[in-house]
């Protein structure tokens, strides 16, 4: 009798620890993959801005690195990647646009050029959208360790 008493001790503890190594098994499958960095980490990767790379171009049309536009209706991105097209983003996906190039478009290292698109016959309206997209895009970037190269524009 004392036999028997142990043999199902012994099965209910098997039992038990096969219960739990299920438990734990189904617990650690159902656990979410760590949520992918953020655009700022991934360009703190790019290596910090080169000006040796970049003072002494003259012209815009020489600029290799990304080039924002700011307008009233959002940011145009030209890239080089892209066959120097312009892409319209809103303020808030430019980071993560950025943060998805490939590190060849960033030659000098992580900066980019702004132009800020005024015009002397801008309605206020569209000064208004131009300073705060330009706010926005200006904070993001330099909340990522990202150099910003002014250029000048018309009205500014």
């Amino acid at each position: 009798m004392i036999e028997t008493e142990k043999r199902l001790r012994a099965q209910c503890f098997a039992r038990f620890l096969c219960a739990l190594a299920i438990s734990l098994s189904l617990t650690a499958c159902s656990r979410n993959a760590p949520p992918p960095p953020d655009a700022a980490t991934l360009l703190q990767k790019l290596p910090a801005a080169d000006p040796t790379k970049y003072l002494n171009l003259r012209q815009v049309k020489n600029w290799s690195n990304p080039y924002l536009v700011v307008r009233p209706d959002g940011i145009g991105l030209v890239t080089s990647i892209a066959a120097h097209e312009e892409r319209i983003l809103k303020p808030d996906e430019v980071l993560d646009v950025l943060a998805q190039l490939p590190p060849s478009a960033w030659p000098y290292g992580r900066v980019v050029a702004i132009l800020v698109e005024t015009k002397p016959t801008s309605s206020e309206q569209d000064k208004i959208a131009i300073r705060r997209n330009r706010g926005i895009v200006a904070g993001e970037l330099q909340g990522a360790h990202v150099a910003i190269e002014w250029q000048p524009g018309v009205g500014t």
